[in-house]
């Protein structure tokens, strides 16, 4: 199964550019609260989305899902979440939970009107994720390593992609089954600290069914020209799909691609 590429826009016309080009899912990105406190040394994407934005992308889309990430449990939420579904979101996204009672709290207030997609992003989830996986209604489970290796006080967001972290946290969500789950995001292949095809081949391995196609890939915010911005998607997507074929039954292949993304990663972080 190919994987869903997701890409962060609230502009109708390049959405519309992308979905053409192979994007699977539109993500529109509402969350402000805490956000900027905890990324604010990062190079991260600050996104100023809104929610009449969901509509207006919406309305151009003909294949292509819609996510809409809102803001972490607080006492707005209900009403910011049925906005939402209200204006057209196919899939809402939970970030930067840490209790049973927020993601509980999360899917009573979705009840069912759009698909649950929850960004696991904080070692408290993490710990708490075998009981999480009981609650009824969770669709999809994103594993966010930016604020996650911030949690685990890590240099690199791929650390925990090589140490087995996000392996163990993939296990334990497939052993529970009938939940879609991915992690981060990627650059175009051939580009990265990290090269893009090696963590494409580790999605493979660890049966991930999602990733977020990263503004690396594409700055839609610095490029301009829409012609050049579909041939950047048409040429990356094309790329993602060959690797994606590449990768399919070469388990020694995935092995030794495991040990090499240790190095880089070892390397970049001066672990010796």
């Amino acid at each position: 199964m190919s994987l869903t590429l997701m890409y962060i826009t609230n502009e109708p016309d390049i959405a519309g550019i992308i979905e053409q080009a192979g994007i699977d899912r539109i993500f529109i990105d509402l969350e402000t609260i805490g956000k900027e406190e905890r990324q604010h040394h990062m190079d991260t994407v600050k996104s100023f989305h809104r929610t009449e934005d969901i509509g207006k992308v919406k309305s151009v889309l003909r294949q292509a899902e819609l996510l809409v990430r809102v803001n972490k449990i607080y006492p707005d939420s209900e009403q910011e979440i049925d906005e939402v579904i209200r204006q057209g979101a196919d899939i809402v996204m939970l970030p930067y939970f840490k209790t049973l009672g927020e993601v509980q709290t999360f899917l009573n207030c979705v009840g069912g009107r759009a698909k649950t997609n929850l960004l696991l992003e904080t070692p408290e989830a993490v710990e708490l994720l075998d009981d999480i996986l009981d609650l009824e209604g969770i669709d999809e489970i994103h594993i966010g390593l930016n604020d996650l290796h911030l949690g685990y006080h890590r240099k690199f967001l791929f650390e925990l992609l090589a140490d087995g972290t996000v392996e163990e946290i993939c296990a334990r969500i497939r052993k529970k089954g009938g939940i879609r789950y991915g992690f981060g995001g990627i650059a175009a292949p051939g580009h990265g600290d990290l090269p893009a095809e090696r963590i494409l081949r580790e999605h493979c391995r660890l049966g991930s069914s999602m990733v977020i196609v990263s503004r690396s890939f594409c700055d839609t915010g610095k490029i301009t020209d829409r012609n050049e911005i579909r041939r950047i998607f048409e040429k990356g997507v094309a790329d993602i799909r060959r690797f994606e074929q590449e990768a399919q039954g070469y388990w020694n292949y995935f092995e030794e691609n495991r040990q090499e993304i240790r190095k880089i990663v070892n390397r970049i972080t001066g672990v010796r």
